[in-house]
C-alpha cells in the first residue's frame, strides 16, 4: 500500500488523535491562567511538529546508525499502531489525576500526546517508503499540525457543543480505522519477510 498525500495526512491525524487529545490537554492546562491557554496549546504543537520534522528528514540516518532496516520498522510500527488503537478503543480507567505545578512544557502535551513513539515511527515510515516525496510528507504534516492546534484550540468549545460521549466515541471509531491501518502494515511486513526468505 502506497501512501498519497491524503492518506498520509488522514493517518497521521488518527495518530496523533487532537480529539482524543482533548481531555488529555484540559486536565494538563487546568491550572494555567484562560488568557495563557491558547500561547501554551500553540506552543506544545509547535515543539511536537518540530520533533516529527526531525524524525522525518534524519529518521533514515537514525535507522542506518542504529543498523534497523525499513521492513523491521515497518512491523514494529505496525505493532506500536496496534497498541495505541486498542487503547483508543478499549481506554483504561481514568483515576484522579495529580496536575503539575505551573504550564506544562514539552511533557505530557508534546510529548508524548502529540509526537508520540507511532507518529515518531509513522514519519520515519512514510519517508522509508517513498524518500523521494519527502516535500509532500511535509506538507501532510504541515496539514496534520494545522488541524491538531485547530481542534485543540477549540476544545472547550467542542467539548460543550457535542459533549464527552460524542468525543469518547468518536475516538473509539478512529481507533477501529487505526487498527485495520496497522493490521494492513503488519501483514505487509510479513509479506515481505516471507519473499526474502
Amino acid at each position: 500500500m502506497s501512501y498519497t498525500f491524503a492518506s498520509a495526512t488522514i493517518l497521521l491525524l488518527l495518530i496523533t488523535d487532537p480529539l482524543g487529545n482533548i481531555p488529555i490537554f484540559a486536565n494538563a492546562l487546568r491550572g494555567v491562567a484562560p488568557e495563557r491557554r491558547a500561547r501554551a496549546i500553540l506552543r506544545e504543537v509547535l515543539i511536537a511538529f518540530a520533533l516529527l520534522l526531525v524524525f522525518l528528514f534524519f529518521g533514515a540516518e537514525f535507522l542506518r546508525v542504529m543498523n534497523l532496516s525499513d521492513l523491521s520498522l515497518q512491523i514494529a510500527g505496525a505493532v506500536v499502531l496496534f497498541l495505541i488503537a486498542l487503547r483508543m478503543i478499549f481506554p483504561a480507567a481514568i483515576g484522579p489525576q495529580t496536575e503539575l505545578p505551573g504550564e506544562p512544557l514539552i511533557v505530557p502535551l508534546a510529548i508524548p500526546a502529540l509526537a508520540g513513539p507511532s507518529a515518531l515511527a509513522t514519519v520515519m515510515l512514510l519517508v522509508a517508503q517513498a524518500p523521494e516525496r519527502k516535500l509532500e510528507w511535509v506538507g501532510a504534516l504541515c496539514v496534520t499540525m494545522a488541524v491538531c492546534a485547530i481542534v485543540l484550540l477549540m476544545a472547550e468549545r467542542i467539548q460543550r457543543l457535542v459533549g464527552e460521549r460524542v468525543v469518547m466515541a468518536f475516538e473509539r471509531l478512529m481507533g477501529l480505522i487505526l487498527v485495520a491501518i496497522s493490521v494492513e502494515m503488519l501483514l505487509r511486513g510479513i509479506k515481505q519477510f516471507a519473499h526474502q526468505i
